[in-house]
């Protein structure tokens, strides 16, 4: 079953970083999780965090 999960920083309307992850099967609808941060720092340390998470399991870094 081939499966995907996208990680991106983007800033909120409120000046605030938010970290967005999607996942889900290929060619079907994922799921989306937005998580606010305080700042860029803290948002890109989260993303860091899960990308070793995901690379244990066997994702494959990929950039668009």
């Amino acid at each position: 079953m081939a499966r995907y999960y996208v990680l991106s920083i983007e800033p909120s309307l409120f000046g605030d970083a938010t970290l967005i992850r999607e996942w889900g099967r290929i060619g079907r609808p994922g799921q989306r999780r937005v998580e606010l941060y305080e700042n860029q720092s803290c948002a890109v340390e989260a993303l860091e965090t899960w990308l070793q998470r995901k690379r244990r399991r066997g994702y494959m870094l990929r950039s668009r």
